[in-house]
């Protein structure tokens, strides 16, 4: 289990402070771009006694401010395990550190107008980089990773080898899907700093999603060695989890939140324990999550994503559709976008088709834009194509996405695309595969028993569809359904 403390580990040294006063460039206005949404840039002080230490104190303030947003990886990845059929695919326990609304705007705004000031501070570009990856998370705003990759590159240009940056360029690797390119960076950045917990996390959270879980667990135990805390504690319960041991990710994130302080930490591990409780079935423990997680921080995304999904299991669909309207309006993203999809369908006695297309088109525009800016969204685009939109596509990028990783999420999706492609005989082989592990899915099961079913394997089918409800009886809110249907034709209890 996670260490409770290492007093002695060393901890990694800010970045001096530069006090170069030369005027801001035109490639530094290019890299520093525009403020975040919800904060104007403040005049910066010029040609007054003092104002050198002024700019000074303004960077510590903002440093401060976004000390939380820093302390892992700040990678942008969806959560695919509250999702149901149709949901973004990644490891949970990536981004522990969302700040309350607009504090990391305002953090944005004074770094870059302390950049703009002393142009060639490496350690304040290495920070506004990973602020922009997070900014691109929290508002799910894919075209801040192009400026998250100019401000992290001139870090480097200023002061080649700064293992902030280098951790700064896995984390940004990571959240653009390119997982062999966050290991690689990772490793650099631990190569110059041993210590560093952004380069620590990005490492675990790369193995995993390279589906490379005995290494992802040598490197949680070696990164919990060296920096025990909750960003390394929820990958340490997520590893663990990925092995079918709730028991022991359950009591690692508990001990976590006890000791959780800041409010995004609260936040983070309080919503990891209601996904927990959620894919358990536990509906009524994971709404206490979630609710502690909102105290916390009242705009915590997966808080108020992942209430919505369990009022919806839960039965109260309208409280989970206002929940999930509420969600995609300041954050459209292809999971929450699916789910609520999935409950206009749900709605009622014919269902809302027309807002249900509606959303699910949103995918495909959001889709296009993460593209643009470098991301690969080819496992978001199987799993929400394969129920929604162009099968052929589904399995085009569900084939692309295995050939990157080999992980249980893409297995499950190239399975699942398969299924509707009509290869039944080819899915059997990835969903079986999908649960090889032990990782207890819902969704999962599932997709297995649907598949099994349509291979003649009448008894496995039961087995599959029958754990699925056991497990999560509310997992989506069209394949719930779906599967206790099928189950009645199979002759199931349900």
């Amino acid at each position: 289990m996670p260490a409770q403390s290492n007093d002695d580990a060393p901890k990694t040294p800010d970045p001096p402070d530069r006090t170069d006063t030369a005027g801001p460039t035109a490639a530094t206005a290019d890299v520093v771009g525009t403020p975040g949404p919800g904060g104007s840039r403040p005049p910066v002080p010029a040609g007054r006694p003092g104002s050198g230490r002024r700019r000074a104190l303004q960077l510590a303030a903002c440093a401060v401010a976004l000390a939380v947003a820093m302390t892992a990886g700040a990678v942008v990845l969806g959560s695919r395990d509250g999702g149901g059929t149709s949901t973004v695919a990644s490891a949970p326990g990536l981004a522990p550190e969302l700040l309350a609304s607009g504090s990391l705007a305002a953090g944005i705004s004074a770094l870059q107008s302390h950049l703009k000031a002393q142009p060639k501070d490496a350690g304040g570009w290495a920070t506004l980089g990973v602020a922009y990856v997070e900014q691109a998370r929290t508002d799910g705003d894919p075209s801040r990773y192009p400026q998250a990759q100019r401000a992290l590159e001139r870090s480097l240009e200023l002061s080649p080898g700064n293992d902030p940056a280098l951790a700064g360029r896995a984390a940004l690797a990571a959240a653009r899907h390119r997982f062999p390119e966050a290991l690689e960076y990772a490793r650099k950045a631990l190569a110059e700093n041993a210590f560093n917990e952004r380069a620590l996390s990005v490492r675990v959270d790369a193995l995993v999603e390279l589906g490379r879980y005995d290494e992802a667990s040598e490197a949680v135990d070696e990164a919990d060695s060296r920096r025990p805390g909750v960003p390394v504690f929820t990958r340490y319960a997520y590893v663990h989890e990925l092995r079918g041991d709730v028991r022991t990710a359950r009591r690692v994130l508990e001990q976590a939140l006890a000791g959780a302080t800041a409010p995004g930490d609260v936040a983070y591990v309080a919503s990891s324990l209601g996904q927990l409780s959620w894919r358990e079935g536990a509906y009524g423990k994971a709404l206490a999550y979630y609710e502690r997680a909102l105290r916390a921080d009242g705009a915590y995304l997966p808080a108020l994503e992942g209430r919505a999904r369990a009022q919806a299991a839960g039965g109260d669909r309208a409280a989970a559709i206002r929940g999930m309207e509420e969600v995609v309006a300041r954050f459209p993203l292809p999971g929450p976008l699916v789910v609520l999809g999935e409950l206009y369908e749900a709605r009622g006695e014919e269902g809302d088709p027309a807002k249900a297309r509606a959303q699910y088109a949103l995918v495909d525009a959001w889709t296009a834009l993460a593209r643009t800016n470098g991301v690969n969204p080819d496992l978001d685009t199987a799993l929400a194509a394969a129920d929604h939109g162009d099968r052929g596509a589904a399995l085009r990028a569900a084939r692309a996405e295995w050939e990157r990783r080999r992980t249980v999420h893409t297995a499950d999706a190239l399975a699942w695309a398969l299924h509707v492609d009509g290869r039944d005989d080819e899915a059997l082989r990835y969903a079986r595969r999908a649960t090889a592990t032990g990782y207890r899915d819902a969704t999962f099961l599932y997709h297995r028993g649907m598949i099994e079913h349509a291979t003649g394997h009448a008894k496995e089918a039961r087995a599959s569809l029958s754990a699925a409800l056991e497990l999560n009886p509310g997992f989506s809110p069209t394949g719930s359904a779906l599967a206790r249907k099928t189950l009645k034709a199979l002759g199931g209890a349900r």
